[in-house]
């Protein structure tokens, strides 16, 4: 269902988009793969870029085909550089690109965001989530997590509780709606890359061993990387507005406790 589609792939260096992109390529797809640093090994192009000033995202925009089959929006901060470049980076980036690309995307095709277990939270902070995702454009982050009260730390959970709230509002903006362009998001729990250390000096051991022992195990970049090409193909054509837990079970059981059933 991938063969022959043209998929643009962020965060292709290590972990889960690395991953991705390997295997996107297995199964018959075109893959562009960026990040801010060169992969050992990619699948088909690679260009590097930075998205966390609207000016990166110009000029990888420009630097990229008329016409894409998905975007899959991989790369990420785990917030050990601050607040600041992690929201810059996970969510007003991300946001900026998939809005720059919507009218490249074909009708029909996909934006698939990687958020996380991290975002559980956007219900109980649903004001703050919503005041941040109604900014347009690339704003002033630093500004933003001022006016907000955010605390440093704070940085990557905020960021992915606006990616899973705006995930469910763009699919029903006009931008990606008139043309039948899907928007997901898969939300992992703790997953065995690169990335999982500095996970545990930002959210601490305690937490990430807690989520962990509930399910068992860790998760895999393999883990992941089929659910999000799933996404993007066209098995999925009825799929949209939807966040996919991909994490063992531990959102389930997450839920069974706060909820108390």
């Amino acid at each position: 269902m991938l063969f022959g589609k043209t998929i643009l792939i962020t965060g292709v260096a290590s972990g889960i988009g690395a991953r991705t992109a390997e295997l996107a390529g297995q199964l018959g797809a075109d893959v562009i793969g960026v990040d801010l640093r060169e992969p050992a090994e990619h699948q088909g192009i690679f260009v590097k870029a930075d998205i966390s000033s609207k000016a990166g995202v110009d000029d990888l925009v420009a630097r990229l085909p008329q016409r894409l089959d998905a975007l899959c929006n991989v790369a990420g901060l785990s917030g050990n550089t601050g607040a600041a470049p992690t929201l810059a980076v996970n969510f007003y980036g991300l946001r900026a690109l998939s809005e720059a690309l919507a009218p490249r995307l074909r009708e029909g095709g996909a934006i698939v965001n990687v958020a996380s277990i991290a975002g559980f939270g956007w219900r109980a902070n649903l004001n703050r989530a919503a005041s941040m995702v109604g900014i347009d454009g690339f704003p002033d982050v630093a500004k933003v997590i001022a006016d907000h009260s955010l605390k440093n730390e704070e940085g990557y959970p905020v960021s992915k509780e606006l990616l899973l709230l705006w995930t469910f509002r763009a699919a029903h903006q006009e931008l990606f709606k008139s043309r039948g362009i899907r928007v997901n998001a898969v939300s992992p729990g703790p997953v065995e890359t690169p990335i999982l250390k500095q996970f545990r000096s930002v959210l601490g051991d305690a937490r990430v061993d807690s989520d962990i022992a509930r399910v068992g195990r860790a998760g895999t970049s393999g883990d992941i990387a089929p659910v999000v090409l799933f996404l993007c193909s066209d098995g999925a054509r009825w799929i949209n507005g939807a966040n996919v837990p991909v994490d063992g079970g531990l959102e389930a059981s997450i839920n069974a406790e706060v909820l108390g059933f």
